[in-house]
């Protein structure tokens, strides 16, 4: 018998929320960006496109295939919450949309926010059912943008 592996479903941000995700973050051109539970990478390659320099994390090894095949940043196959703790840089952006069932929102936020360069913003896209106490939210049908700024 053959046997199968639980593929998780690849969720795409939608073209409303990731023009206004650039909208808000203005000009990044220069910036290290992060782009956690990558997926298709399209977020992080919408980064590259204005000048951002982006390393992308995906666990799935077809999906980070498929980024390295259209990606200029680095891409790291590996598990997001694990990255934060071996990261060597500090990124100015971290951009994470983690499946709407993960269970780890509390741990990421604040392993995000502990590599997070002073003077950067950490989003995380989430399902608007949730709220994270973030200095600011932007709500766009079902999804949340949720932004936290680290002092700098």
């Amino acid at each position: 018998m053959k046997k199968t592996r639980k593929v998780r479903k690849v969720r795409p941000t939608s073209s409303i929320v990731k023009n206004a995700l650039f909208n808000i973050l203005g000009d990044i051109e220069g910036v290290t960006f992060l782009d956690l539970f990558a997926g298709t990478g399209q977020i992080g390659l919408e980064a590259e496109r204005r000048g951002a320099k982006v390393i992308y994390v995906e666990k799935n090894p077809r999906q980070a295939l498929e980024i390295r095949k259209k990606a200029k940043g680095k891409v790291i196959r590996a598990d997001a919450l694990r990255i934060l703790d071996k990261l060597g840089e500090e990124p100015e952006v971290i951009f994470a949309d983690p499946p709407y069932g993960f269970e780890g929102y509390k741990l990421l936020i604040d392993k995000a926010l502990r590599v997070l360069k002073p003077g950067g913003v950490f989003v995380l896209e989430h399902d608007k059912r949730r709220s994270f106490g973030a200095d600011e939210e932007r709500t766009y049908g079902d999804t949340v943008l949720s932004f936290w700024r680290k002092e700098g």
